[in-house]
């Protein structure tokens, strides 16, 4: 019987395709600029994320001055040759070539931040659970990522950062916990691949390995044979595509 609620295929397709194609940008900003209502629709598509309790814990901190971006931009140079020296040589030499952020490319910095005491001490579903309220401010960047990505408009994150240093930086109060540093803009291209992996850090993990049933670990019960092989078709048609 068919689903009346679900998509069209067309709708479902275009929401896949922003999954999938969706891209962490850190080169290929472009210095147009981003029109009002563009930005307006995908803050709002992340104020539509979920959240637990409905405390809505996150605030949007736009940011086109260049001054203030040069302020973030230092702190990220200090913060990324600490990064630098962690990793071993092999990882290193890597690391050094990789373009991590387009903090002075990107016509829009957004930082999504989460105020943690919104909804007072007690919030429903975070009383055992206290960290929702940080997941719930996650939840809000993918929802602007995708809804970015259907606009045509590049999103990277960054996040080397000191979080005091970013926070003095854009005057967040202490209590105010900073979640993701965006960088937002038109861009040349959308690279076929996370440059990550295009880049040899590393690979996308095989999403069948990752699904366990019934009990931590456990992969290989037999009535789940045909949840498994359809995940390993899908995947091996996505690397195809």
């Amino acid at each position: 019987m068919e689903n009346q609620l679900a998509f069209s295929d067309a709708e479902r397709a275009a929401v896949y395709r922003a999954i999938f194609n969706r891209r962490d940008v850190r080169g290929q900003f472009l210095p147009d600029p981003v029109a009002d209502e563009q930005l307006a629709r995908i803050l709002l598509a992340a104020h539509h994320a979920p959240s637990v309790g409905f405390m809505q814990p996150w605030n949007f901190l736009v940011v086109r001055s260049a001054d203030v971006k040069q302020r973030v931009h230092d702190i990220f140079r200090a913060a990324n040759a600490e990064a630098e020296r962690m990793f071993p040589d092999e990882k290193r030499e890597i690391y050094s070539k990789l373009k991590l952020q387009g903090i002075l490319d990107a016509p829009i910095n957004l930082c999504i931040t989460c105020d943690r005491s919104r909804s007072g001490p007690v919030v429903l579903g975070r009383t055992h659970m206290p960290t929702m309220d940080l997941y719930s401010s996650v939840c809000a960047v993918q929802n602007l990522w995708l809804a970015a990505r259907a606009e045509g408009l590049g999103v990277g994150w960054v996040s080397i950062f000191h979080e005091k240093a970013l926070q003095d930086a854009l005057g967040i109060p202490q209590h105010i916990v900073p979640i993701a540093y965006l960088c937002i803009g038109h861009v040349s291209h959308f690279k076929d691949r996370p440059e990550l992996e295009s880049a040899g850090w590393l690979p996308r993990l095989p999403v069948e390995e990752l699904v366990f049933h019934e009990q931590w670990g456990t992969r290989d019960l037999p009535e789940n044979a045909g949840l498994t092989a359809a995940l390993s078709a899908l995947a091996a048609a996505e690397r195809g595509a």
